[in-house]
């Protein structure tokens, strides 16, 4: 039977960065995956750039019971010594919006940095290789594998969530919990596309393709980012952020035009251009798609001259608070993380330990941790990953 120190499940980000520090400290590491790659998902994040971590990291960006538990991991591995490993390695990278860092070749940069780092910690790296029950025996645990039982003093569960099965996803970290009686949240899709019914639908698909930046709100929660209309509702980053927030029979509301009096702009245009169509004025604010679509929908049809103030301001109602009500979701088919994951309560925010089950750890998308597009998952996943290893 093999013996280890420590055995990481997943070969992910948080796993991989978790084996890293485990080795650097002289703990004999072996890193099992069922996939055929480490890193899948750092492969095709950020198009194919991995948006690899957010110079904004504060609290108040994450979701879960208790998004604060977060706090002392990412405070004691931050974004900066992130950075500074990834300039270590040569990497380039550059900043585009709201703080987001991206390579500047290719996402499997990162892969090679974090495989190269765990070659040199003299961490194994099991790929293609299924995982079983995990099990307490003397002196730790044992792991059946695909290659036979593995016995070691620790175990770090980094599996991830349900999010993307076509790569792999599964639920089987959430098992490994609830097979030791530590309490698993509540798990659903988190920074995907909302879905509408067919009624919704029969004026959204031929905008399909229509992208603008615009307000997405829910509640007191908004995020002035890209809008993106498909065939089966909305997309783009302001409308995946907001998911993690929604809930099915909820509404969003969505202001096509943030951060400008559309009814003042409107009775300026009646006054300077009083013979052109609604949809012309529009037109300067916003793709001509869909501004012919509010002219339709206000029914709105003659030029603006004949158009009260009354009639003005609806139409800046419906372009700044227009209120649409999704059905749901496209799932965890297409969502970029998993809400939810193993209770926060039942783990210590220091090491990542399971506090009823000493030598069990919980890292990364698996833990009731989930972070804002834009890196903070990753940022997430690299000081999760890093207490753990700097722990067992």
């Amino acid at each position: 039977m093999r013996q280890a120190d420590v055995i990481v499940l997943g070969a992910g980000a948080a796993g991989m960065f978790a084996a890293i520090e485990a080795g650097r400290r002289g703990r004999r590491t072996v890193v099992i995956d069922h996939a055929k790659a480490a890193g899948e998902k750092i492969r095709i994040s950020g198009g194919g750039r991995c948006n690899f971590t957010n110079t904004g990291i504060a609290a108040d960006r994450f979701l879960g019971r208790n998004p604060r538990f977060a706090l002392s991991a990412l405070r004691r591995f931050t974004a900066q010594d992130f950075i500074a490993r990834v300039d270590a390695a040569g990497i380039a990278w550059h900043e585009k919006t709201l703080g987001q860092l991206f390579c500047g070749g290719s996402a499997t940069e990162i892969i090679a940095l974090l495989q190269r780092d765990m070659a040199q910690a003299g961490v194994e790296l099991w790929l293609g290789c299924s995982l079983g029950e995990v099990r307490r025996v003397a002196g730790g645990f044992e792991v059946e594998t695909g290659r036979g039982p593995v016995r070691a003093q620790s175990v770090i569960v980094a599996t991830g969530g349900k999010s993307i099965p076509k790569m792999g996803a599964t639920g089987y970290g959430y098992k490994v919990a609830e097979s030791f009686g530590i309490p698993v949240t509540e798990t659903r899709p988190a920074l995907v596309p909302l879905t509408f019914a067919e009624q919704e639908l029969d004026w959204m698909r031929p905008l399909a393709g229509v992208a603008l930046e615009g307000r997405v709100s829910h509640g007191r929660t908004r995020f002035d980012e890209a809008v993106l209309f498909t065939h089966r509702g909305l997309s783009g980053p302001a409308v995946l952020q907001i998911s993690s927030y929604w809930r099915e029979g909820e509404a969003i509301t969505l202001n096509l035009v943030p951060d400008r009096d559309v009814a003042a702009f409107l009775s300026e245009e009646k006054r300077v251009a009083g013979r052109a169509a609604l949809r012309t004025a529009l037109g300067k604010l916003m793709p001509e798609k869909l501004a012919r679509l509010v002219e339709a929908q206000v029914g709105a049809g003659g030029p603006l001259a004949e158009m009260g103030r009354a009639a003005l301001e609806k139409v800046a109602g419906r372009v700044t608070a227009w209120e649409l009500r999704p059905v749901g979701s496209e799932g965890y088919r297409t969502a970029e993380v998993t809400l939810g994951g193993v209770d926060t309560d039942a783990l210590d925010a220091r090491t990542m330990e399971a506090k009823g089950v000493p030598g069990l750890y919980f890292v990364g998308e698996v833990v009731d941790i989930t972070g804002w597009l834009g890196g903070y998952n990753f940022q997430w996943a690299w000081s999760s990953g890093w207490v753990a290893g700097q722990a067992v």
